[in-house]
Order: C-alpha cells, then structure tokens, then sequence
C-alpha cells in the first residue's frame, strides 16, 4: 500500500487539463479537393502564452480584430504543417478561411478556440494525411467522410468523439486520443455530403478534468471587488482547499508523511520539517513555473513534468537509501549490545535528511491549478493576491501532512503498547529494512517510468 500511495503522489499531479492544447482534423474527400476542418481549443496555460503575440493593444482583452489577425497567421501556420499527398505525390494545403473566440476559462483567463478551413488539391487515389506536431500534450483526433466520393478504406472513424472539441467524452480524459495521421482510399462517385449544422463554436469553459475543489480554487482570484475582507476570507479558503487537496484519494502525500514517520521514534519537529519542505518546495515550483510561462521564456511548460517526476522519483531514491543505511545501523548496533540495551542511537543528520528528501519529493511537482490561479493573478494585474493564494494554498498542504504525520505516529506507539504479543513474530529490525528497499525500488520505477513514458 505505500508503494501504490507514494507512486501517486509523485505522479497524480500530471497536467492533462489547463496545459493542453487539443487538435482536430475533420477530412472530407470532394472531387478535386481534400476538405481539412481544422480545429485547436487552447487551454488557459498556452492560451496566456500566446495572449503576449495576440493582445496587440495590450489590454488584457482580445478583440474581434486581433483574433482575426491572429487566426489568419495560426492557420497558416497549420496548413503550412500539414503533410498531404495523393498516390505517394504531395500535394500543398492553403488556407480558405480562418477563425478564432476567446471563451473564458479558470481563474478569468481566456482560452482559444481557432478553426480553419484548409483545402487541398485531390481525387481518386490514395490520399495520405499527416498532421503537425508541436510537441504539446492534449487530444488529437481525425475524422474522414465522403462527399461524392466514396471511402473503400481510412482506419478513422467518420464521426468526432468530441464533436469538434465542443464536448470531450468523461471516460476518455484520462487517456484521451492521438491520432496524428490517416490514409484514405478514395473512389470517384458517392452521395453528397449533408452540411453540418455548426454553431459559434462553445461559449463556456470546456471540462478540463477539474474537480470541484479545484474549480473553486481557481475562481477565487477573478473576483473583480476585491475588498481585504474577501482576501481574508479567499485566504482561509484556499488554506482549507489545499488541506482538501492533500488529503484527497489518489494524492499519497499524507501516506508518504507517515512513511516517513512511521517507525514511532521521530520527534514532532522531523513532522513540522517535512511540511514545512512541502510547502517551500510547492510554493517556489509554482512561482517559477508561473514566471517561465507570463513571460513566454517556456515554450511547453508541460514538458517539464516527466523530469520533475524524474527528479522527484530519484528524490525518493535517496530518502528510501538513507532509510535503508540507517535501518541496517540500528540492525548491526542492536546485535553489538547483547547486554539489554538494543536499541538505536539515529544520527539526527541522516534522520532529518530522509524527512526533508521526502518532503523535497513531495511538492517537487507543483499543482497545475496553482499555477493558473498565479498566471490569472497576473493577468488581471493582481500577481501578488495569486501569490497569497498559492502560499496559503501550500500551508495547507503542509498542514494536512503534519496533522496526519501527528496522527499517525502517535496511532503507532499507541498500537505498540496494546498489542506487545505481535512484536515477537517479527524481528523489529526487519520492518525499517523491507520498508526502505521498498522505497528505493519505488524511487527507481518512478524515475524511469517518468523519463520513459
């Protein structure tokens, strides 16, 4: 049970919703032409980075004239990607018309919404279709139908499981799909294709995967009327909010603070330490990540997570090594007192060091809703009420760890001395050593399932 709780609280915080970015691609084979309905929802995170190029003005609100301007150079840009060929020739994709809203998001950040209608030159053969790749994380999916032509064979389906981005099916959040390429035998004749009735595109928030903590969270910095009562208040909220969170299934920090206190012997100081090392580690990621992304200097701030889970996961390494080294001492000094006084004398240096490494591991990743709720702080012109939200936010969190640590070692000794029958069945240095080999191998399996996957 440690081993699956600590593993999830290194890798839970993954950001698979405000960093996306979600392409679809909508093929129909016409004669003459290949019909590309091309459409990107932008999420908060990358919505903000591109705010800087798109925000001509600089007033924080994108008009109609700079997104048209703006949907006319990513069109480009994405026709200009796209690699299409009919019978093995290539052939060029231009743009045919360009689109683009701002629906509003988390934390009163815009999102984007750019749809193109991008054609090809085609016809009977075999067309292939390959989309551009930016590296980014998110949906991606492609239909192809017909328009009095008919379609022997795609490997897509002809129908969008998100209806264009407006509406992504629950159960395939967690794994969402990536399709990047198609090849299509096209036949000459078919019956028309009926017109699609298509709307303004979505005018809310699409779901992101958030939860309602995280919803709320994210609301409290686009209050408008901001009076030092509300601050307070949104204080205590996001205080108890990242309690919540901490303590929320699938998290595994709270296990991983019992771990670390779990033998009964640490001092409530080792407990306040390990919160204390969350709650600056959490807090400094967030602010730098939040700072990399307002200023543009990171251009996919979601590829740092696999190495910060890589990071984490060698952190957890070597708490789980200085666990084990200190295990094996306190073994080898009990067999050398053989006289009745067998126990161990922990170097406070080496017992520390395992704490603050898992309180390093801990907040090592920060949380994606922090980081939107700093990055809307800033666009709003309140960066430094997103910073209190974030520190209260990661108090916490620590105060989360702490109370449960507390808890969970005063629980121990308590169990110790009901049920002393139990502690002869299993010598008392073998507990700490099995524990500590298996955070070890847990810290291995994290660093490269996150440099891997």
């Amino acid at each position: 049970m440690i081993v699956l709780a600590l593993a999830a609280g290194v890798l839970a915080a993954h950001p698979l919703g405000n960093f996306t970015v979600n392409h679809y691609d909508g093929l129909v084979a016409a004669p003459h032409e290949l019909r590309i309905d091309h459409v990107e929802d932008l999420a908060e995170i990358p919505a903000a980075q591109a705010m800087p190029g798109l925000d001509a003005d600089h007033d924080g609100r994108p008009s109609h004239g700079e997104l048209a301007a703006w949907a006319g150079g990513a069109c480009a840009r994405a026709a200009s990607s796209l690699r299409v060929a009919v019978d093995g020739r290539p052939v060029t994709a231009t743009v045919a018309s360009a689109a683009a809203s701002a629906p509003r998001g988390q934390a009163a950040l815009p999102t984007l919404r750019l749809e193109c209608r991008i054609t090809a030159p085609a016809g009977p053969g075999t067309v292939s279709f390959r989309a551009g790749g930016d590296g980014r994380i998110g949906w991606r999916e492609i239909t192809a139908r017909g328009d009095r032509m008919t379609l022997a064979a795609s490997g897509v389906p002809g129908a969008s499981r998100s209806r264009r981005l407006t509406a992504y099916p629950a159960d395939l959040l967690a794994s969402p799909p990536d399709q990047r390429s198609a090849t299509l035998d096209v036949r000459a004749g078919g019956p028309p294709l009926a017109a699609p009735a298509r709307g303004a595109g979505p005018g809310t928030l699409l779901p992101r995967g958030a939860d309602g903590l995280t919803r709320r969270f994210t609301s409290l910095v686009a209050r408008h009327d901001l009076t030092p009562g509300f601050a307070a208040l949104a204080f205590l909220v996001a205080l108890l909010l990242g309690a919540l969170h901490a303590l929320a299934p699938g998290h595994g920090k709270t296990i991983m603070a019992a771990h670390a206190i779990g033998d009964g012997r640490r001092r409530t100081r080792d407990v306040l330490a390990l919160g204390l090392t969350v709650t600056l580690t959490h807090t400094a990621g967030v602010l730098a990540l939040g700072l990399l992304v307002t200023t543009g200097a990171l251009l996919a701030p979601e590829a740092l997570f696999p190495w910060l889970g890589a990071a984490g996961g060698v952190l957890v390494t070597a708490a789980g090594a200085l666990l084990l080294r200190r295990a094996l001492h306190n073994r080898h000094h009990t067999h050398g007192h053989a006289h009745g006084h067998g126990h161990g004398h922990v170097p406070a240096r080496s017992r520390r060091g395992g704490v603050v490494l898992m309180g390093l591991a801990g907040g090592m990743v920060p949380s994606p809703s922090a980081v939107v709720v700093l990055v809307g702080g800033a666009a709003i012109g309140r960066a430094w009420f997103g910073v209190v939200l974030v520190l209260a936010y990661g108090l916490g969190l620590a105060a989360a760890l702490t109370a449960v640590g507390l808890l969970v070692a005063g629980s121990a000794r308590a169990l110790a001395r009901r049920i002393p029958a139990m502690r002869p069945r299993l010598p008392s240095a073998m507990m700490p050593i099995g524990t500590s080999a298996t955070v070890v191998v847990l810290g291995l399996g994290l660093t490269l399932r996150s440099l891997v996957l």
